[in-house]
């Protein structure tokens, strides 16, 4: 099989794991998904677009990360809901130094329990990526969302 395909097959499994990880509320694990010196941001399309540096969320280790999974399983309180994760074939963009670029889309839904689903966030992750001996791993997720308002407030990782 041709390289690039391979590749796009092997950061298309990781985007499949990562949406199964958080709409399994499987937390903990989300933070393995990054390198340790790995970044997490998700920030509005208009901030994207002109430059600006202002984010909702904003990561810049695995600690971080750890950090806000603690919080969201030990601390906040909400109404509970579930989160479904639908994501496209990535955009292999290319590769440098030994990092690979990639974008894909996203659209998170969000069921409350008894109520019908609704569009919760829309956008496109922006990433950069190494290989490792467990193997692709994130060096930077950015989740830049279309949504002009995000529902209520943003808890769990897009």
């Amino acid at each position: 099989m041709r390289e690039d395909l391979l590749l796009q097959l092997e950061v298309d499994q990781l985007n499949a794991r990562y949406a199964a990880v958080l709409d399994e509320r499987r937390f903990d694990e989300w933070p393995g998904f990054f390198l340790p010196e790995g970044r997490y941001k998700v920030q509005a399309r208009e901030n994207f677009d002109r430059g600006l540096p202002l984010a909702l969320i904003a990561m810049e280790s695995q600690g971080m990360m750890k950090d806000r999974v603690y919080g969201i399983t030990q601390t906040i309180y909400h109404g509970p809901y579930y989160t479904r994760h639908v994501v496209s074939p990535a955009q292999v963009l290319g590769q440098e130094d030994g990092r690979i670029r990639a974008q894909a889309h996203y659209a998170v839904f969000r069921t409350r329990p008894g109520d019908a689903s609704e569009v919760y966030n829309v956008g496109r992750y922006i990433d950069e990526m190494e290989r490792t001996p467990a193997g692709l791993k994130l060096a930077s997720r950015l989740c830049v969302y279309d949504s002009e308002m995000v529902l209520n407030s943003l808890i769990y990782p897009i």
